[in-house]
């Protein structure tokens, strides 16, 4: 017998899961311009004949237009955990299968329903700001390719009357055009290499990113020393004589590209090397009519050459952004994640550049609070296991960052964390009103310090790098384009909580919206604190709806 259930999105289905300790979910509520998500899982509990049912499937909705289906698959995790840390908020810590590939079943239409396997199909319902408010059956009926029905599910749907306003949070996950070059192996900046990553970037503002990392130089970013990852310099440069010429047109390209996509902000890469900010990126020049490297790991931070260099290039950068009237929608970076040990070094490699950069916003991901008591930085972007110090002195225009070390109470994105755990950031953020949230790997495909490139769906650890779920957020699919996540896509329906919570807040306060949520949750939420359980969110989530 083969049985089909509406389950939550919230809800991960495991092959070897019993469907019938999966909890029914078969109603909710949706804002104008926003997005519902949930789930239908089926499984058979008696064997099949062949191992397998090929099935299609058919909406009947009078919103069906506005409904699109995913085929959830399983990807391998060799490292779904750091062991060493002790934290029971996992689902499972062993090497196996996890459910988070979502492939459109219009690229590929049959659902295979397996003997004995629990699986699910995503659902999502995209309401355009001009729907009908009301309520909606969606009907999905699964057949077999003769036709015949074999199971049929509905998910009530009501539409509010009110629309999600546009996001505020300023999102960057940080996207790495080289690891694109490498796994479709095409030329940088060839015709196909600019489609691919306009693509990538159309995924990326869909889920709610609308700050994209520009490679004015190659990231200097997860690079062993001495090794460089794939040139995908955008600004071209020739060296005559002792003085810089720099030719912006790729940089051009670039900033049309992401602002037709919906790009809103730029992140310039950093201008120094991550952790300690020791030496200068790899950069690139024309030199005696020949291409070759200029600065790299040989080249000091502070050394003269390469201080007279920035001094040039970042003059005309500016000059540059400016004539196009983005340089208010850039930030700036010194280097990434320096620890306290390393306080004078990025003091030192700050200093080289504060004159040039008089005026502009600097921001960087840290963790330790002396580096903004300091002065040293006054926009910090702060690991949300760090973050209590800086919410105690009210630091202004707070920022907010995890990657693979938030791994013990606090929230994250991990393959073997629940998504409630992943999707509970947005509603700590609004509480503590942050800004900015920053996170590395949009779509990073290499193993760690970059040494080789890895295949993501056979590796989605990075080769032990850090627990599957940090290092990329989609896959790539063929023909170029980006394949969504379920840890993608719950994440993205975090932001759409926080931009409910900041609609109500627009009509009664953000005081009485935090208390509501302190009420809900029967304690101050924080960062490390906060319930861990389904229902806090969408029974939130439902009465910021029913409120707004």
């Amino acid at each position: 017998m083969i049985k089909f259930k509406c389950i939550s999105a919230l809800e991960k289905c495991f092959w070897d899961e019993d469907i019938n300790q999966k909890k029914e979910y078969l109603n909710a509520s949706v804002l104008k311009n926003d997005r519902l998500s949930f789930q239908i899982c089926f499984a058979s509990d008696e064997e099949i004949p062949g191992g397998k049912l090929v099935c299609n499937t058919e909406v009947k909705s009078e919103i069906s237009d506005y409904v699109r289906l995913s085929s959830v698959h399983h990807v391998p995790s060799l490292m779904p955990v750091f062991r060493e840390w002790n934290d029971d908020n996992y689902l499972r810590k062993e090497p196996g299968l996890y459910p988070d590939l979502l492939i459109p079943l219009s690229d590929n239409p049959n659902i295979y329903v397996a003997s004995k396997q629990l699986n699910s199909l995503w659902v999502d319902v995209d309401i355009p700001s001009d729907a009908v408010s009301g309520e909606y059956d969606v009907t999905v009926i699964f057949k077999k390719t003769d036709g015949e029905a074999v199971g049929t599910c509905t998910f009530t749907v009501k539409i509010c009357n009110a629309v999600l306003p546009k996001q505020k949070l300023v999102f960057t996950q940080w996207f790495h055009s080289d690891c694109l070059a490498n796994y479709y192996n095409v030329e940088v900046f060839s015709d196909r290499y600019w489609e691919i990553v306009r693509n990538f970037i159309r995924t990326a503002v869909e889920n709610g990113i609308n700050m994209i990392l520009t490679p004015v130089f190659t990231p200097a970013l997860d690079t062993a020393v001495g090794h460089e990852r794939l040139t995908v310099q955008l600004v071209q440069i020739k060296k005559e004589n002792g003085k810089y010429y720099f030719d912006f047109s790729l940089l051009e390209k670039w900033i049309e590209m992401c602002l037709s996509e919906g790009i809103e902000y730029f992140e310039i890469a950093h201008f120094f090397t991550q952790w300690g900010a020791a030496h200068a990126p790899k950069i690139v020049a024309e030199v005696d009519g020949k291409i070759q490297k200029i600065f790299g790991w040989e080249t000091d931070a502070c050394s003269d050459e390469y201080v007279d260099f920035l001094n040039q290039f970042i003059k005309e950068l500016r000059a540059f952004l400016s004539s196009r009237n983005i340089e208010d929608k850039c930030v700036f970076h010194i280097s990434d994640e320096p620890s306290a040990a390393q306080l004078e070094s990025y003091k030192n490699a700050k200093n080289v550049v504060a004159e040039a950069l008089c005026g502009c916003k600097i921001i960087d991901a840290l963790s330790n609070y002396e580096f903004y008591s300091s002065g040293i930085v006054d926009n910090p972007v702060v690991a949300t296991d760090h973050i209590q110090p800086f919410i105690d002195n009210n630091v202004d225009n707070l920022w907010a960052y995890y990657c693979c070390g938030e791994c013990v109470k606090v929230s994250n994105r991990f393959l073997s964390m629940p998504s409630a755990r992943n999707r509970i950031i947005g509603f700590q953020m609004f509480r503590y009103n942050i800004k900015g949230f920053l996170h590395w790997g949009f779509n990073f495909y290499n193993n760690q310090y970059s040494i080789a490139p890895i295949d993501p769906y056979r590796t989605t650890d990075g080769e032990f790098f850090a627990p599957s779920g940090d290092t990329f957020s989609v896959y790539p699919a063929p023909g170029g384009k980006a394949y969504e996540t379920i840890h993608l896509c719950v994440f993205t329906q975090a932001l759409r909580d926080m931009r409910a919570l900041e609609a109500l807040a627009e009509k009664i306060g953000r005081d009485a919206v935090n208390q509501i949520i302190d009420s809900k949750a029967g304690y101050l939420m924080t960062f490390s604190e906060y319930p861990k359980n389904d229902e806090f969110i969408l029974e939130l989530r439902e009465q910021i709806n029913n409120m707004l």
